[in-house]
């Protein structure tokens, strides 16, 4: 875990005192991903380099697993500190197998440790070890250089990663890739990692949290749903964007919006299914088995031309269906792809959990409600 107290930046200009950093104070926990996100001059990157002391604070204090960094040796406190940036900074002279095992060989690491390590991390960014570590950073793409940026960082397995607008240099297509690359990898490694961005997409991708800065102080620390839903005041709003309702459709899910979960049996006669659809305010009734697995739907239109007949009369199949994990653009897509206004979401095991609706969706982002608050 990564603990800020109080932390503050004060730098002396003509005799006076520019406080770049505000008594900054938050907490990482172990093996999530804060993003640092603000205009340029916001105090973020400061904050970020006072962390692994590449900037001395004035006050505060860094806390990493509740330990004063202030009493270990600077060097000693980088070397367990991976470090990314956007320029890359590669050594141009090095090979790619040489770059990567630098802070390995001042831990006084084997070589042949070393040579695992590197290939190891090569195939986790999927670049083929036999292909690229002999290679000089001048023979790679500026997006292949960033990876190897990135894995650098990683290479003497530190707990803690710094990067500072890490993906800001590449074009948005190999930026997309990395970023997909490094979410992935995370999830494996499950690092702790503060990263500074000024993309409010990258923010709300990557970030389990997301700190705002404006002029050197932490305006709002928050999950990044709760963020869009509820910014704290108009500069936040302005700085998310006026599209920040539809940007929630990345981070709220199916399970999220989904309605009551109402449903019929195989038995139930048409004109009570009829009424349960009345009840809810519904034109279509999932249909279940006795272990809550959707067999299928009717709709009301046939349910009243139905009189008599039982629900697996006129038992109809699904279109599409949604699972309580997708995001709501991919199941916003589906309906359209399938023109229809509700999905049924079921579980891995066909379980019926509700639906999800166009009404819904809008119900639940209009509320303002967030998971995460």
């Amino acid at each position: 875990m990564i603990r800020l107290d109080q932390l503050a930046k004060t730098y002396w200009q003509k005799n006076a005192a520019i406080k770049a950093v505000n008594s900054v104070s938050l907490s990482v926990p172990k093996g999530d991903i804060c993003v640092f996100l603000g205009p340029s001059g916001c105090g973020k990157t400061t904050t970020l380099k006072m962390i692994n002391r590449l900037i001395q604070p004035t006050s505060g204090k860094v806390f990493i697993n509740d330990e004063d960094t202030s009493g270990i040796d600077e060097v000693t406190l980088r070397r367990h500190i991976g470090y990314v940036i956007q320029q890359i900074g590669l050594f141009p002279n090095m090979t790619i197998e040489e770059n990567i095992s630098i802070v390995p060989r001042m831990l006084g690491w084997d070589k042949k440790k070393m040579q695992e390590r590197a290939k190891e991390l090569m195939s986790i960014v999927a670049l083929d070890p036999s292909k690229y570590l002999s290679r000089y950073p001048r023979e790679l793409s500026g997006g292949q250089q960033q990876r190897i940026g990135v894995i650098r960082a990683l290479a003497a397995d530190a707990p803690i990663l710094l990067m500072d607008e890490p993906f800001g240099a590449v074009d948005p297509i190999n930026r997309e890739s990395i970023q997909n690359e490094f979410f992935q990898m995370q999830r494996q490694l499950q690092k702790t990692v503060i990263m500074v961005s000024h993309d409010i997409d990258e923010a709300i991708k990557l970030g389990d949290k997301v700190a705002v800065f404006r002029a050197g102080e932490l305006t709002q620390y928050t999950h990044p749903d709760a963020l869009l839903a509820q910014p704290k005041n108009d500069f936040v709003a302005a700085f998310v964007g006026q599209d920040r309702t539809l940007k929630r459709l990345l981070l709220v899910t199916g399970g999220d919006a989904a309605s009551e979960a109402l449903s019929g049996s195989p038995e139930t006669p048409a004109t009570k299914a009829l009424e349960m659809m009345d009840e809810i305010d519904s034109k279509y009734l999932t249909i279940t088995d006795s272990d809550n697995k959707a067999l299928g739907y009717i709709s009301r239109r046939q349910a009243k031309d139905s009189a008599g007949k039982t629900c697996q009369d006129i038992l109809r199949t699904f279109n599409a269906t949604a699972t309580p994990e997708e995001n709501l653009r991919v199941l916003l897509s589906r309906m359209y792809e399938f023109n229809t206004s509700w999905l049924p979401v079921l579980d891995t095991e066909g379980k019926y959990k509700g639906l999800v609706t166009q009404e819904s969706i809008a119900d639940y982002l209009s509320s303002g409600k967030s998971k995460n608050v």
